[in-house]
């Protein structure tokens, strides 16, 4: 009688462990280093998160700092939820401001070079869909040139009343591209883009800061990420 698949041995140490649980466990890890090897640790929030900035940004600090973006569930078991799983007396008292769009930056740098930092970090860059426009672009009826005649096709998908005169892209009414504190859409973010009009500035801002001496709230920060939970939740 063949044997059943049921009663089959399995052998546990061929058993792949699953990749997130893996990646997890991995930052879990690296944040308690960081506890033992830098002397503070803050809480920050951030508008119109651009990667490769952050990236040039973390390279330039890597010999001073380091800063994590993961799960918020992730970063604040590694700190402890209480004083009773604590990676170090106080750091819990980070975790509940862990929401929202937020990250941990532990650092050597004395506390006033990290606010100055924090406080002067501004990249500009082009606006997203979604983004809300900071200002009202409005272009004016007649000739477009700093677009060429290829361009003409480009711009009517995207809206624009446009049409070739004499081999020159026209406007042939007013367009508004978009209009101030209302969100961009797809098509207004790539007119922007074409415009070389860069409406959105990645920025940071401190939420809290712990050292195993100290804790304190940026009250800045605090109103910023809260103001980012609201409008996450309307």
């Amino acid at each position: 009688m063949p044997k059943s698949k049921r009663n089959r041995p399995v052998t546990l140490s061929k058993t792949k462990k699953k990749p997130g649980l893996e990646r997890k466990g991995k930052v879990v890890a690296d944040i308690k280093d960081a506890v033992e090897h830098y002397a503070s640790a803050y809480v920050f929030t951030y508008d119109n998160m651009r990667n490769q900035k952050l990236k040039d940004l973390r390279e330039q600090l890597k010999s001073s700092s380091r800063i994590f973006l993961a799960g918020k569930k992730v970063m604040q078991i590694a700190l402890g939820r209480s004083p009773a799983d604590e990676a170090k007396t106080g750091l819990h008292k980070l975790s509940k401001f862990l929401q929202g769009d937020s990250g941990l930056f532990f650092t050597n740098l004395p506390r006033d070079d990290v606010e100055r930092l924090f406080r002067e970090f501004k990249e500009h860059d082009f606006a997203r869909t979604g983004s809300i426009a900071t200002e009202t672009v409005e272009l004016k009826e007649g000739p477009l040139e700093q677009f060429t005649h290829e361009m003409e096709p480009f711009l009517r998908k995207q809206g624009l009343p446009v049409r070739l005169n004499k081999g020159a892209v026209e406007l042939v009414a007013d367009h508004v591209v978009c209009e101030e504190g209302k969100p961009i859409s797809p098509e207004a973010a790539q007119t922007l883009r074409l415009l070389g009009m860069q409406m959105a500035t990645f920025r940071l801002y401190l939420v809290c800061r712990w050292s195993s001496d100290d804790f304190e709230v940026y009250k800045e920060g605090l109103a910023h990420l809260r103001a980012d939970e609201a409008d996450d939740s309307s």
